[in-house]
């Protein structure tokens, strides 16, 4: 009789468990939703208040942003060089300067890992004025090179990277693999980075996500046209002095996040398998 009531108990649990998450999942999935319908909506119809259901206008607002000159091939093409480039420089400097913080010992350690927790918590808008001028005084306006090189010193991946590195680092790799003749930087590139690749494509994500989607630093870097960004060429749909375009906004909107959704699943998986296999003993 115990073991009836305790087995209904655990299945009304897991039963609950499963209305919360389905919950939460669905919770996540309505914004993205909501936007999607609106580019196949018309203004009017989006000023007329929400809805969960596609209208027929998707091709009208596809038709409009042509007609604005939204290039999205060109914006796709500038926003993936941008992101892509500084979250590869972002994931592999950070992980090696990890690694060497885990690894050596050298003087001005702790000062250095001082230095990296000061930076994670100063705002980026604080010196977004002296980054200009800075680059301003080097001609390196209408540049991707202010956007993409600042990504090999990231303190908040550096910051991951350590913290991750600790949890999985043993001694006895890199040792082994020292008295086997292999060099320093060998070690890092066939032991360590293979380790580290759950912390790795959780990185990649956070770190493409945060350059594809920004916006205010390349708005203050670049002028010329040819050269923006995705969500810059969003931006230029609400210039419109008369009317706004809502559909053709969210049009471009949702263009935008398609390719986030693909890395996402495309990195995820790294994220758990790395999960499992670290919960399966040798």
């Amino acid at each position: 009789m115990y073991k009836t009531d305790n087995a209904k108990q655990v299945k009304m649990q897991r039963m609950l468990l499963y209305v919360f998450f389905t919950i939460l999942t669905l919770l996540s999935i309505l914004p993205f939703w909501i936007v999607i319908v609106n580019a196949t909506r018309s203004a009017p119809e989006i000023q007329q208040g929400l809805s969960l259901i596609p209208s027929g206008n998707a091709w009208n607002n596809w038709s409009h942003l042509r007609s604005r000159g939204f290039n999205i091939f060109q914006g796709y093409g500038n926003s993936l060089f941008i992101a892509a480039t500084s979250t590869t420089l972002s994931l592999y400097f950070s992980s090696l300067t990890a690694y060497a913080l885990i690894v050596y010992e050298f003087k001005g350690k702790k000062f250095l890992w001082g230095i990296i927790l000061m930076l994670i918590m100063i705002p980026t808008q604080v010196s977004i004025i002296g980054f200009y001028r800075f680059m301003a005084n080097l001609g390196l306006l209408n540049n991707y090179i202010p956007l993409i090189l600042p990504a090999v010193a990231s303190a908040p991946t550096v910051f991951f990277m350590k913290q991750y590195l600790e949890t999985i680092y043993h001694p006895a790799l890199v040792d082994s693999a020292r008295i086997d003749g292999a060099s320093e930087i060998r070690i890092f590139h066939t032991i360590i980075l293979p380790l580290m690749r759950p912390a790795l494509a959780t990185m990649a994500i956070f770190g493409f996500i945060m350059s594809w989607n920004n916006f205010l630093l390349p708005l203050i870097l670049i002028n010329e046209r040819s050269m923006y960004t995705l969500p810059m060429l969003v931006q230029l749909l609400t210039t419109d002095g008369y009317r706004t375009e809502f559909g053709a906004m969210y049009m471009g909107i949702t263009l935008s996040i398609v390719p986030l959704i693909l890395v996402y699943t495309f990195l995820s998986r790294y994220i758990i398998g790395g999960v499992t296999a670290g919960g399966v003993k040798q």
